[in-house]
């Protein structure tokens, strides 16, 4: 048995048995979720407040982690959404003018678990060849495990298929947004002369999202997610948005469908991310399906097949649209340069668009910021000057 010192502090359990020992940091305790990886190498932080993350356990492939510290200008929802993260080191001591916390204290206060001293590479191999893994996650500073209970634990978790994660994650009710995007050296403005009522519907939306359509010249109204097409038609908006979220998007479709059709009814302009782009194809007439692993990080090649154009873009996603099932009027428009999984559709007769992955860049490229502008370029064009 090792001395007490060395003894591992965190357990992550796979549901097939396998056994990851490491160091814990943050929050004791244990989680059960699906396990992800991420190829980013900056935005920790905002990849633990994407809402995207609810039921994910996020592996961190680049091996830095903590270096920047934390600050509250950089959350994306008002807490962390992801169960937990798994990191090769462990965390940095931060080294940032614009740090106000390290990552070890901001984990902790808010109830999620960290394992560093994890080979991460050899479980993003695992994800990768065997799908997402169903793990429990645990975080005692004692070392005291029961390895049963918790590949137990690991083997119960339902699973994303069929889950409905954007009620919990959703605002509970109706507000404005103003704030654009962050610049130096006054940090985020207000929008003091927008152009255009936007309503925007909260599967899980990110702050950095809002800001970018503020950014373009929208007052956003944001709505929960479970908002009916009379709801958003009362605010008599020039477009509306659909923002990103978790879990399955055939679930979430039950009640969010419907109201897509009635907005698309109304002939309004419509823009969505991510499970918005989800929505978005099954309010179309097309179907989504469960990814092998998804596509987690800030790399990823998009190609936009009606320009030639190449997007260097971010993405977080377990589930696709099934582009054999887009009806006729449907046109794909993007696609992943990694697996051809369909990234973005538009109707052809009517400014209604979407696409898979997040042009905001939080974190990631900037290569997609015009997404904003064409929304806003759409609603020019149906709002008489």
């Amino acid at each position: 048995m090792p001395a007490q010192k060395d003894r591992p502090t965190a357990c992550l359990a796979l549901a097939d048995g396998t056994i990851f020992y490491g160091k814990g940091f943050g929050a004791t305790g244990e989680a059960q979720a699906e396990l992800c990886f991420n190829t980013a190498m900056t935005g920790y932080q905002e990849i633990m407040t994407d809402p995207s993350y609810a039921g994910q356990v996020v592996t961190f492939t680049f091996p830095h982690i903590g270096n920047t510290g934390v600050t509250p200008e950089d959350d994306e929802a008002q807490e962390p959404v992801a169960a937990g993260m798994v990191v090769k080191w462990d965390p940095t001591e931060p080294s940032n003018w614009r740090a106000t916390a390290d990552l070890q204290d901001w984990l902790t206060s808010r109830g999620r678990i960290g394992i560093g001293g994890i080979d991460t590479r050899r479980l993003t191999r695992a994800i990768r060849q065997q799908g997402a893994p169903h793990v429990a996650l645990a975080h005692d500073p004692e070392g005291n495990f029961d390895i049963g209970a918790l590949v137990a634990r690991a083997r119960a978790f339902k699973g994303l298929v069929g889950l409905d994660l954007a009620r919990e994650v959703t605002c509970a009710q109706s507000y404005r947004w103003n704030e654009k995007r962050w610049a130096w050296p006054e940090g985020y403005a207000p929008q003091t002369e927008p152009r255009h009522k936007v309503v925007a519907i909260d599967y899980g939306a990110k702050r950095n999202i809002l800001r970018c359509l503020a950014s373009a010249g929208c007052d956003v109204t944001v709505l929960p997610a479970t908002a009916t097409a009379d709801e958003v038609l009362a605010l008599n908006p020039d477009g509306v948005f659909l923002s990103n979220g978790p879990g399955d998007p055939a679930a979430t479709g039950v009640y969010a469908v419907p109201m897509i059709k009635g907005v698309l009814a109304a002939d309004l302009p419509v823009f969505g991310i991510c499970l918005g782009h989800q929505m978005l194809a099954l309010a179309l007439g097309a179907t989504t399906i469960k990814m092998n692993h998804g596509h987690h990080g800030a790399n990823h090649p998009v190609k936009d097949l009606e320009t030639g154009k190449v997007e260097i873009t971010s993405m977080n996603h377990g589930f696709t649209v099934d582009s054999q099932t887009l009806p006729e009027g449907v046109i794909e428009t993007h696609v992943s340069l990694f697996d051809g999984s369909n990234c973005g559709i538009r109707m052809s007769d009517r400014p209604v668009f979407s696409v898979q992955y997040h042009p905001e860049a939080s974190p990631g490229p900037q290569d997609s910021y015009y997404l904003f502008e064409r929304f806003a370029r759409a609603m020019d064009a149906r709002v008489p000057a």
